[in-house]
């Protein structure tokens, strides 16, 4: 057997997969999103029905949102990390990655510990703190298990900068904020850039979360879970699945346009 024929061989597996777990299920769920009454024209009907635009609506701002925000905490946290050695870093690092422990029906109740009904803060305010069913409660949620993934990322990226680049800078007498602009943020842009992609991914298809804290939340994974399960209208979930695919497609895509190969990386 030639090296050629081996390494055909190897790929056998993954070929299967792909096409039972990946194209298969795909090519189900964009065929069965027509077999509804309205055919097609389903997709039309989905722009043309407030509900679902709206959802569609506040699922991406809120995935904006926590993705702008988890980039801002982790890039933070990351650079201090590495940059600075002292004791208790390793058990703040673990309690900032923790959440990658826990599922989303855990953060929602978590939160809801934290600001809901009986949550904490409403006990020591009573009637004036209820967030945890709200966008704002869902956003913290979000942020919660996004964090771990970006801080990963990032703290990965900033411990291959050069060091001398920032020496070199600050010989030149630039100031601080000029150091973090122009050296390292350039330097982590590539991996800030896929850190966010997949924060904004992940965001975008939550359900555990979302499920825990749904009595005012009507985000798209919420709307497709109501749509198969109470209405048993499988043409419609299927429709909203592949407009949610698409949308975090594009982001992925667009990201992958301003970061080369480093989105696969930074998963």
């Amino acid at each position: 057997m030639t090296s050629r024929q081996f390494a055909g061989l190897c790929l056998v597996p993954l070929a299967v997969f792909t096409f039972a777990f990946l194209a298969l299920p795909l090519v189900r769920l964009i065929l069965g999103s027509a077999e509804g009454d309205a055919g097609w024209g389903i997709y039309l009907q989905i722009l043309k029905t407030p509900r679902y635009l709206s959802a569609l609506g506040q699922t991406v701002l809120v995935s904006l949102a926590v993705t702008a925000a988890a980039l801002a905490v982790s890039t933070t946290a990351g650079l201090f990390l590495v940059r600075n050695r002292f004791p208790g870093r390793n058990v703040i690092l673990s309690m900032l990655t923790l959440p990658l422990a826990f599922p989303g029906v855990v953060v929602g109740f978590m939160i809801i510990l934290l600001g809901g009904r009986q949550g904490l803060f409403n006990q020591l305010l009573p009637g004036h703190l209820v967030f945890a069913y709200s966008m704002f409660g869902l956003f913290l949620g979000y942020l919660y298990f996004s964090i771990p993934r970006v801080l990963l990322t990032v703290m990965a990226a900033a411990e291959k900068i050069d060091p001398s680049l920032e020496e070199a800078a600050r010989t030149l007498g630039a100031p601080a904020h000029r150091i973090i602009l122009d050296v390292l943020l350039p330097a982590l842009a590539p991996s800030l850039i896929a850190a966010g992609a997949i924060a904004f991914a992940t965001a975008m298809g939550a359900f555990g979360t979302a499920f825990t804290l749904a009595t005012d939340i009507d985000v798209l994974p919420m709307v497709i879970y109501t749509e198969f399960t109470l209405s048993a209208n499988f043409a419609m979930a299927s429709a909203l699945s592949v407009l949610l695919g698409l949308v975090t497609w594009a982001m992925l895509l667009i990201a992958r346009s301003f970061s080369g190969t480093t989105v696969a990386a930074g998963g």
